[in-house]
């Protein structure tokens, strides 16, 4: 199949494998700002990815409906679990996630793609544009090159 988002989904999951493959464990364990190390917001990365997929999932079976959300609740709830996870798995688990999100978003059925568009405003189609602001936010504060 396939759709408007792959190839943007495609070049933004290359991306953060590209950065994931160069990353050493001690970037991994760097801080970012408000108590974030770069492999905890790798992890929120794959725990927005498995919200996006869960939630597709559960609409395929049984229509879109709303899901309310509190996103900034939610990323301090998580923050303390992401920081428990071990760097490298935090990364490669981000990785992953991204991997069966893009898969599932290609694979959608235009009905439905349609429908998640218009009725599932809390799942963004568009992948890429939350892992490229995380990925700027990294490679500043490691001081890597765009």
């Amino acid at each position: 199949m396939g759709n408007a988002y792959d190839a943007e989904n495609n070049a933004g999951r290359a991306e953060l494998s590209a950065l994931i493959g160069r990353l050493t464990d001690a970037q991994l364990s760097t801080s970012m700002p408000a108590g974030w190390t770069v492999a905890a917001v790798l992890a929120h990365l794959a725990f927005w990815d498995q919200r996006a997929l869960t939630l597709l999932r559960q609409w395929k079976e049984s229509g879109v409906a709303p899901s309310p959300i509190d996103t900034h609740l939610i990323n301090e709830v998580t923050r303390v679990l992401f920081l428990a996870i071990p760097p490298r798995a935090a990364a490669e688990l981000a990785l992953t996630c991204a991997e069966e999100i893009d898969r599932a978003i290609a694979a959608l059925d235009p009905a439905l793609l349609a429908e998640v568009e218009t009725k599932g405003t809390t799942v963004v189609l568009n992948r890429a544009r939350h892992r490229r602001a995380h990925l700027d936010e990294i490679k500043q504060v490691l001081g890597l090159a765009n």
